[in-house]
């Protein structure tokens, strides 16, 4: 454990000092215009005699248009919430749109993903915030990272994709222009054709190879976008076009990756965080049937991964393999890790708090001469209240187990994989393989699942090396549900302390927030980036330092502790517990003041127009608890979103049932709000089965649960009704497929105290 606070450095001189001393920003280079993002390096991959019009956008003769989306669909609609983006500014009907894979390429990274990861207040104005976003994104430019994740997808592609679109519209009008010889400006893009004022129309697709081929020069600052109010099929509810290959069975997860003459792997790894493989028996394994080779994978990983050390069987059909396993008869090294208990870890973290002073990622007013003004005050009566909450480890528990399959051969290296990350994935894979990036591929298919696990590449790691010994046939490596479990890199489990101070008249006189857990970027980004991992680390402390309601005076520290357990992003992130904690305390105060949750924000939310908005969308639609029941009430901003809910919820023998969950979320324009709806009902059922039943524990440095029984997921039965209320905005869209997820746990929590008195400051939630 180390102490994060640099004295007299302010959190943005610390956030530009770290840059630099990560070498990202070198003298001329930050003074650079930013890269263009609407061509590829290499010519768009095309068949069927389409002609690619930029690196987004393919048109062929009968008109169908292909659309490069860069961000893998993992059930939060990116597949039909792209496409639109394109459409819109194209101005061709959706259902003439067909996907396609993205090629790696630096056009299609994910910029918003890094530039959003600055410590930042949302309040926060000016040109420092604005300066230091400008130079991350140029950063996450030069490092090419295709990533999904971050709820950004949407929010990355609003300006690439439509400027895309609407240079090709002008390529294929300037195209009809120049054939008919008539002024460009008397044409205009229609339901896929190019029309002009006096009636004549050609198709897309019979203008596309002419528009090509002359070479039209046209940039993305020569178009105009079209303004929020022209929009036609943005903003429109439009049905998700995976669905249908979901439901009949045809769509291809990474687990269905089939080729000719495949082999299939199984692997077994340390049972203890963080061991090491002693010694196995491959000849014994080796005589069993179907059984082509074994591998010892352990060098095909470094640092801390979930994977792990770990000895791989080669066979002709997983069972097989897997049935090998247990005649490797490996023993394992322990090693420094083979005490290691939950226990211990929340006892390291209390001391940590105890004793280390941690960052101050905010500071407002002063907390503790605001506290001594107030006691001078005889006839002011101030009640101090003071609360420690808590969080575990959690798993990401997908429905699809890590899977990824594997070739090499002739010096080339072709991934089938379901990951968050491709171009990781091809970096990975060349790294273990020996081979140049050029020289590996990778077709991304569905991801059963990916709520960040898939940000990580150790299952690929761990096929390349087991590839590279089947003799160039393919290799399907699969974990199973238990693998996946005891090998996860996990939600940080947290520890926080509250001191609030609240006057007769019910106002904060002070708050004072410190907390501590492990950092996942100061993991994550050497073992997936090879870049350091050091300093602060916003997730920690995310929605906590950077919460919306107006207390004069306020502090928030966090104090990072150095994990043995491997460490992950989990959707959500840090908002995932800090919001359970910020917002189970704002109710504890809101108690203490002698008033209900609810109004007790409002009043903190004077400067704050769309936070009172949502919360008040929330209230409206949720009504009165039915008798028997009470309503909890949690507000949380995350990912550019707010979000508000209430839990309607009762208590029978210490159960906790949630019958209704009202959502009300401000995400900016709302690009289909079907979508949004969908998200925000897997948010709250995902958010709920961590609230009430998620918990990953460790005993003599291994993982406690192993399956769905001792780590269930809400069943259907249990499930709530979810309304969710969307704000009308024209601001630009926000995230949204993690900003549902934070405020369920605190609402749950608030609403049991209303039922039962007790304060759960604990997470899963357990009733005494």
């Amino acid at each position: 454990m180390s102490q994060m606070t640099p004295k007299n450095k302010t959190r943005r001189r610390f956030l530009l000092g770290g840059l630099a001393a990560g070498g990202a920003l070198v003298v001329g280079w930050g003074i650079q215009p930013p890269r263009q993002r609407l061509h590829t390096a290499q010519p768009l991959p095309v068949s069927g005699g389409a002609v690619a019009l930029n690196g987004w956008v393919a048109i062929a003769p009968d008109g169908t248009v292909s659309v490069v989306v860069p961000r893998c669909e993992m059930g939060q609609g990116v597949n039909t919430a792209l496409p639109m983006l394109l459409a819109e500014e194209l101005d061709v009907p959706l259902a003439q749109v067909r996907i396609t894979q993205a090629p790696i390429d630096k056009i299609f990274s994910n910029l918003e993903v890094l530039r959003e990861n600055l410590p930042f207040h949302p309040d926060d104005r000016g040109t420092v915030k604005e300066g230091a976003q400008w130079m991350l994104a140029k950063v996450a430019r030069e490092l090419g990272i295709m990533m999904t994740g971050g709820s950004s997808s949407v929010k990355d592609a609003w300006l690439p994709m439509r400027e895309a679109g609407a240079v090709a519209r002008a390529m294929l009008i300037a195209a009809a222009a120049q054939e008919w010889g008539v002024p460009a400006a008397q044409c205009k893009g229609m339901g896929g054709f190019v029309v002009h004022q006096g009636g004549k129309r050609a198709s897309y697709g019979s203008l596309a190879a002419k528009a090509a081929a002359a070479g039209l020069d046209i940039a993305a600052s020569d178009v105009r976008l079209k303004e929020p109010g022209e929009f036609t099929l943005i903003g429109t509810p439009q049905a998700r076009r995976d669905s249908p290959a979901k439901v009949n069975g045809s769509a291809l997860f990474g687990i269905d990756a089939r080729l000719p003459g495949m082999l299939y792997a199984a692997v077994a790894m340390s049972p203890v965080v963080g061991g090491t493989v002693a010694s196995f028996d491959a000849a014994r394994a080796k005589a069993m049937p179907g059984v082509k080779g074994v591998v010892d994978v352990s060098s095909a990983l470094s640092g801390q991964t979930g994977a792990g050390a770990g000895v791989a069987v080669i066979a002709d059909s997983y069972w097989r393999a897997r049935q090998a396993l247990g005649a490797l008869a490996v023993k394992w090294n322990e090693g420094a890790n083979a005490g290691l208990s939950s226990a211990d870890i929340f006892k390291g973290f209390a001391g940590a708090l105890d004793t280390e002073s941690g960052f101050t990622y905010y500071k407002h007013g002063d907390v503790t001469a605001a506290a001594g003004a107030v006691k001078t005050k005889v006839e002011t009566k101030v009640e101090t209240i003071h609360a420690e909450y808590r969080a575990p480890f959690l798993a990401h528990a997908t429905m699809e187990p890590m899977n990824c399959t594997a070739q090499v051969a002739g010096g080339k290296v072709r991934l089938w994989a379901s990951t968050q990350v491709p171009s990781i994935c091809v970096d990975m894979a060349a790294k273990v393989a020996g081979v140049g990036r050029a020289d590996v591929s990778v077709d991304v298919l569905l991801l059963g699942g990916g709520f960040g696990r898939r940000l990580e590449v150790d299952m690929v790691a761990q096929a390349v090396a087991i590839a590279m010994a089947a003799g160039g046939k393919p290799v399907q490596l699969i974990w199973s549900r238990e693998d996946d479990m005891t090998h996860d890199v996990y939600r940080p489990a947290a520890l926080a302390r509250f001191t609030g101070k609240v006057d007769a008249r019910g106002t904060i006189v002070s708050y004072d927030n410190k907390s501590v857990s492990g950092s996942i970027g100061h993991q994550y980004f050497p073992r997936n980036l090879g870049l350091p991992g050091v300093g602060p680390d916003k997730t920690t402390a995310e929605g906590e330092y950077d919460m919306q309601y107006e207390i004069d005076n306020q502090r928030v520290v966090h104090v990072i502790v150095d994990s043995q357990v491997p460490l992950g992003y989990w959707r959500s992130v840090g908002h995932s517990h800090n919001a359970f904690f910020k917002e189970s305390f704002i109710d504890e105060l809101a108690h203490a003041a002698g008033q209900d949750g609810a109004p007790f924000r409002r009043a903190l939310l004077a400067r704050h127009p769309r936070h009172l908005a949502v919360l008040d969308a929330a209230l409206a639609r949720a009504g009165t608890a039915p008798q028997g029941r009470a309503h909890g009430v949690a507000l949380h901003q995350s990912f550019g979103s707010i979000v508000a809910q209430v839990a309607e919820v009762s208590v029978t023998d210490k159960q906790i049932r949630v019958h209704r969950v009202v959502c009300a979320i401000d995400c900016g324009l709302a690009v289909n709000p079907n979508i949004i709806a969908q998200q925000m009902e897997s948010a709250v059922v995902f958010g709920l089965s961590a609230a009430l039943a998620g918990e990953i524990t460790l005993k003599n440095g291994r993982v406690e649960q192993g399956n769905f029984g001792d780590y269930p997921v809400l069943r259907i039965d249990s499930a709530p009704e979810v309304e969710t209320v969307i704000i009308k905005s024209a601001e630009p869209p926000e995230g949204v497929g993690e900003p549902g997820t934070p405020p369920i746990a605190p609402a749950v929590a608030n609403a049991v105290f209303k039922l039962t008195g007790q304060r759960l400051r604990s997470l899963p939630l357990r009733l005494a």
